[in-house]
């Protein structure tokens, strides 16, 4: 699985808006990868679009983090502190060749685009230094582009395989924007870079760019890690899931009653499977059996949420004891009819079983209980 001795790897979340069941997904593959392999997990907050980034979202990520007993190693990684790093590295690159300033305007751009050219053509790459020199003094703006060589990326993905990549699918990408802010492809670069990050696991929306992170590698000559990247969570319509399949943050979840291993283990079974037919495990079970292999996208929807907190709490859940349900086997006997839609009446188990099972089950489906 991993050839690298006590294996760094990190979550990312940009603090826009809740932690989501595909990011949650995200950092339980990256935490079990971690412990698996007495490795490090850390956390960095991508916070660098300032109007949308919210502290309270840093603090309910947090907390959500912390229900589902991920934590992490350290103290966060906020990229908004961090500019002048970013600076610093873009300001190498162009001291290096390996990037350039580009005065091309908007227009100029759209109109290439109007006319069929949807890469940059590279107007500016080969710019005098008297060029260059006249353009900044007449106050023109410019974003800088980093020079993509001519040949190919190839790289192997823990989870796809072998990625390649022509270079001339890939155009001179911006890493430095008009109002000097860096892009996501350079600062995650730097970021992983400084933070020894060996293993980058991620969804696979991001394959398109692992080719263009590691040309920044290669220009800084840092070293390259290794990359998995996940299948993703589609709602209903085949797409990726998100808000708009009205997809619930990890909060609604703790909010509605659901135990945090239970929808641990949902979350894990999603793309990956231990090779047995057991489908319940604890976070420690989980732990053990953390490996990277090839997946497959999958389809899912929260309804099956619920099917997998029920089945969690048959094998794991209720120390039951009273007149009607005395034990283990006859909880797991409820808990087979809640599943099959049965509603289950009059039972009377333990208080605190009691409500653990009305919570899991719903109030509906468990009528009563005495303590």
């Amino acid at each position: 699985m991993s050839d690298v001795k006590n294996p760094k790897v990190r979550f990312a979340p940009s603090p826009t808006g809740q932690l989501h069941l595909g990011s949650a997904r995200t950092a339980l593959f990256n935490y079990l990868f971690a412990k698996h392999t007495n490795g490090q997990f850390y956390m960095r907050i991508e916070d660098t679009d300032i109007e949308r980034s919210k502290q309270k979202y840093v603090d309910q990520i947090c907390a959500s983090m912390r229900w589902l007993g991920l934590d992490w190693d350290g103290e966060p990684l906020f990229q908004s502190t961090r500019l002048d790093v970013y600076h610093t590295v873009i300001k190498t690159l162009l001291e290096t060749d390996s990037a350039y300033r580009c005065f091309c305007s908007k227009d100029i751009l759209e109109e290439a685009r109007n006319e069929g050219l949807f890469q940059y053509s590279g107007t500016c790459r080969n710019l005098s230094e008297d060029d260059i020199k006249k353009h900044l003094n007449s106050g023109e703006g410019f974003v800088v582009r980093l020079q993509v060589p001519e040949g190919n990326t190839t790289f192997d993905d823990m989870i796809y395989g072998s990625v390649h990549v022509d270079h001339q699918e890939i155009d001179d990408f911006i890493i430095a924007r008009s109002d000097g802010n860096p892009t996501y492809n350079l600062v995650v670069v730097v970021d992983d870079h400084e933070m020894e990050i060996s293993h980058v696991i991620r969804g696979e929306d991001h394959i398109s760019n692992t080719p263009k992170q590691i040309l920044i590698y290669n220009a800084m000559g840092f070293a390259i890690p290794k990359f998995a990247h996940l299948p993703m969570i589609l709602g209903p319509d085949k797409k990726r899931l998100s808000k708009r399949h009205g997809a619930p943050g990890i909060q609604q979840f703790k909010d509605d009653g659901y135990l945090p291993d239970a929808l641990l283990n949902y979350l894990a079974l999603l793309g990956w499977n231990p090779g047995s037919e057991n489908e319940i495990f604890t976070l420690d079970e989980l732990i053990k059996s953390a490996k990277t292999e090839p997946g497959i996208t999958i389809y899912s929807s929260t309804s099956k949420i619920k099917k997998a907190a029920k089945a969690f709490t048959k094998k794991y859940g209720i120390e039951a004891v009273g007149t009607k349900i005395k034990g283990a086997a006859q909880i797991e006997a409820v808990v087979r009819e809640a599943q099959s839609g049965n509603i289950v009446g009059d039972v009377i188990i333990s208080s605190d079983a009691g409500a653990t099972l009305a919570q899991l089950l719903g109030s509906d489906m468990v009528s009563s209980w005495t303590p």
